[in-house]
């Protein structure tokens, strides 16, 4: 069973860069066809996908969010990591981390984020 967990600053300052951690449990992110996403939930707004890597180190971003952010993993420590550059109050929400293969999807708890002076 694939346990998620985030972690990373609950507030951030406008202009500065978001960085979030979602270190794996039960699981390695190198195991062959897992895809591994980080999804944001802005309040009063439905989910919103921002990225994704897979297990062979490919990066996939939302067009929308493309120029701002970043994933990458270290396998060392079985974790993947999200930064979001030139946050404003617009990027406040609720990240989760994702893990998804073919027939089962995992989610962290979710932190909240809120970008504010």
């Amino acid at each position: 069973q694939v346990q998620l967990q985030e972690s990373g600053p609950g507030l951030v300052k406008p202009s500065q860069t978001l960085s979030l951690t979602c270190t794996v449990s039960g699981g390695s992110i190198t195991t062959a066809n897992y895809c591994w996403s980080w999804i944001r939930q802005p309040p009063g707004k439905g989910l919103e996908w921002m990225g994704v890597l897979t297990y062979d180190g490919y990066t996939y971003y939302s067009a929308s969010l493309k120029s701002r952010t970043s994933i990458s993993r270290d396998t060392s420590k079985n974790t993947f990591s999200l930064q979001l550059s030139s946050v404003t109050p617009e990027d406040t929400a609720v990240y989760y981390c994702n893990a998804r293969e073919p027939i089962r999807e995992y989610w962290g708890q979710g932190t909240q984020v809120t970008v504010s002076s």
